[in-house]
Formats: structure tokens, C-alpha cells, sequence
């Protein structure tokens, strides 16, 4: 797919040059106008949809130092804190990046964000905030990247874990569709904003227009996969939902995940090993269950802290905007579904 120029005109013309960036693809969201063709967390109006930049960085506090001279109006009142405090705020609260929301840039609205490559390379590697990651294991495009074997590595090590969790949450014999909705909605298990905030059928509309995407996407991994039996022609898969099967994936989750199932499952003062829970999960019948509570302990404190934290990174003005965006396209989700 090529890029637009007006991608990297956006790109070269306001932003400083980072070791990856990605915008959100250009698939079609069920239910929005055709024209509104860039899959986005918000729309303005479905002539416009928002584009949505994330910048990896190496050095965060140079990175907002030159952006700040040259993108002062972007940021809220912590700008005048500088591009330390900047980078502290951007690091050790919410999910690890730093989001300028509705900024005017070309003529169009965009939103960016910025995140440490070490921060990422963890969040994809262990799943410790799942909420770049998460993004990450949706089609997106990503428009310019340095090499970096530790990132690479990392981005496919996220997608084999995406399947992984989607399996031990799935019946032996399920499609495609069912497979990259099950993907696409691991990073909103738990999340607060499902249930104000977002469009409840969110998780649908991002899949159901754009099943080639996630099969281009996923498509070598499943046929790589020895796990699986992958009918390509049919669009359907059969998985091993044996004791011994599941206990092979669980062994591969990300580690924050077995951590969270560990504690989901230890009684208080046991005080068991991680080996040994996990042998347990995969023959308890509600195996995919545990895995998704244990997904949801770490979304939802993820996703609350980070939303927390938009409120100072966007400044007050923006947040209730952006806000209420939201809650529009949540209203207008639910009066499609009642129509």
C-alpha cells in the first residue's frame, strides 16, 4: 500500500525525525460514512477523521525539547514545566506515552503520541501496560522505521502473542472472523472506556470491513503456526484444546499476563509458582476465562491511569472536547445498534 503524501508531508514538514512512527490504516469502520476512510478513535465528522501518529522515540526529553521550539502551542500547561518534566510525566504514569490530542496540522486534525523505544520494546515484549502494544496488533501502517533488530523482534513476538491469548480463548473450531475479533478486542478487556467513552460494537466495526488486513497481517504466523490447522480456502481454523496443548500456550504468554492469571488463581498465602498455576488453568474448563480476567488486570488500571493522565498531557479545554467526541460516537453506536 502506498503511503499519501499527505502522511509525510504531515511528517517531514512538523514533527522531528523518530525511530518509528505508525498511523492508524486506512480501513474502512462499519457504520461511518465511506469517505472517512482512516480507522481512528475519533471523528470529528465522517467527512474528517483524525489521524492518529504515534512517534517512538530514543531520547524523549531531546525529542520534546526540539519539538517544543518548534510545536510550542501543541502542548498543555506543561510545557512551561519543560521537556524533563515533560519526559517524566510521559514515562512513569499512565501506559508510558504522551498524547497531543487535537492539534490543527495541514489543514487536518490530528492527534500523536510519543513513547520511549525501550518503554515500547517492553509493553510488546511482556504486555505490561497493553496499550501501544494493543494498538500495534491491529493494521496500522507504519511509515518510516530505522533499523532496530531489539524492535523488529519485538513488534513479532506481539503479534505471536495476540494469537496465542486469542486461542486459549477460543473453541477448537472457529473462523477467521471470530479469531481477529477476538485480537482486535484483547486490548479493551477491562477497559473503563468501554463502558463510557467508546462505541460498544467498536471491536466489530474494526474488523468486520477489514478481514483481508488481518489476514495479511497474521496470515504467515497462523500457517507457521504448529498449533494450528489453518483452511485457508475455507477461512477456518482447528486448534489443540488439550491439557497438554493449552499448557504449551500459556507457557508463551507475555509475562505480565502469567502473572496476572498466577494471581487470579493463588489463593491468598499460598504463594504457588507460576509454572504451577498455569499447569492448573490449562485443565480447569474455564481456561479461556482465567486468561481474560487475567487480561482485564492489566487493561483496566492501564487504561484508567493513562485517561488520568490525558487530562494534564491535553489540559482541561481538550479533554472535555475530546471527551465529548467520544460520547457522541458512543451515542451514535447505540442508536444504530437500536435502529
Amino acid at each position: 500500500m502506498s503511503i499519501p503524501d499527505e502522511r509525510l508531508k504531515i511528517v517531514n514538514d512538523v514533527f522531528s525525525l523518530s525511530q518509528l512512527f505508525y498511523i492508524k490504516n486506512q480501513l474502512r469502520m462499519d457504520g461511518y460514512d465511506k469517505e472517512s476512510k482512516l480507522k481512528s478513535f475519533s471523528f470529528l465528522h465522517s467527512q474528517n477523521a483524525m489521524l492518529d501518529f504515534v512517534f517512538t522515540v530514543d531520547d524523549p526529553v531531546a525529542w520534546h525539547s526540539k519539538n517544543l521550539k518548534k510545536n510550542w502551542n501543541h502542548y498543555s500547561f506543561l510545557k512551561v514545566l519543560g521537556p524533563k518534566i515533560i519526559t517524566t510525566v510521559q514515562n512513569n504514569y499512565g501506559a508510558g506515552v504522551y498524547y497531543n490530542p487535537l492539534i490543527m496540522c495541514d489543514g487536518r486534525l490530528i492527534k500523536y503520541g510519543v513513547i520511549s523505544t525501550s518503554i515500547l520494546i517492553e509493553d510488546l515484549l511482556n504486555w505490561n501496560n497493553l496499550y501501544i502494544a494493543g494498538r500495534l496488533q491491529k493494521p496500522v501502517k507504519i511509515i518510516a522505521m530505522n533499523e532496530n533488530v531489539a524492535l523488529r523482534s519485538a513488534l513479532d513476538k506481539n503479534l505471536k502473542s495476540a494469537v496465542t491469548t486469542a486461542f486459549l480463548m477460543l473453541p477448537e473450531s472457529f473462523s477467521e472472523e471470530d479469531l481477529f475479533i477476538e485480537i482486535a478486542g484483547l486490548s479493551y478487556s477491562g477497559d473503563f472506556r468501554m463502558v463510557v467513552g467508546e462505541d460498544k460494537t467498536k471491536v466489530l466495526n474494526i474488523v468486520k470491513p477489514n478481514i483481508a488486513h488481518f489476514r495479511e497481517l497474521y496470515g504467515s504466523i497462523l500457517q507457521e503456526n504448529p498449533q494450528v490447522v489453518y483452511k485457508i480456502q475455507q477461512g477456518r481454523l482447528e486448534i489443540d484444546k488439550s491439557p497438554e496443548g493449552q499448557f504449551t500456550q500459556l507457557m508463551t504468554l507475555p509475562k505480565t499476563l502469567q502473572q496476572q492469571i498466577n494471581h487470579v488463581m493463588d489463593p491468598p498465602g499460598k504463594n504457588r509458582d507460576v509454572e504451577e498455576t498455569l499447569l492448573q488453568v490449562a485443565h480447569d474448563p474455564d481456561c479461556g476465562e482465567v486468561v481474560r480476567r487475567g487480561l482485564s488486570a492489566i487493561v483496566r488500571p492501564s487504561s484508567m491511569k493513562q485517561s488520568t493522565k490525558g487530562i494534564f498531557t491535553a489540559g482541561m479545554k481538550k479533554t472535555v472536547v475530546y471527551s465529548s467526541l467520544k460520547l457522541h460516537k458512543m451515542w451514535k453506536g447505540w442508536l444504530r445498534k437500536t435502529s
